[in-house]
């Protein structure tokens, strides 16, 4: 497999990072009503935000990928 294409995966794993984020996040907010589920949930979606951006800070910096 190619940098670039590593890259790309990667990016894309980032992405359903921040899908599964704003998906636990609506759930946390509007479907749930026990305070201590509604707290994981919400954990869980800022370190799937977190990791997100490190990833993409990590792609965006190191530059394009030689071929």
């Amino acid at each position: 497999m190619s940098p670039a294409l590593a890259k790309m995966w990667i990016a894309i794993a980032s992405m359903v990072f921040m899908f599964i984020s704003v998906f636990s996040i609506y759930i946390s907010r509007y479907k749930v009503k026990n305070k201590i589920i509604r707290f994981i949930l919400a954990l869980i979606a800022y370190v799937f935000m977190i990791l997100a951006g490190i990833i993409i800070i990590f792609v965006v910096f190191s530059g394009p990928s030689p071929e």
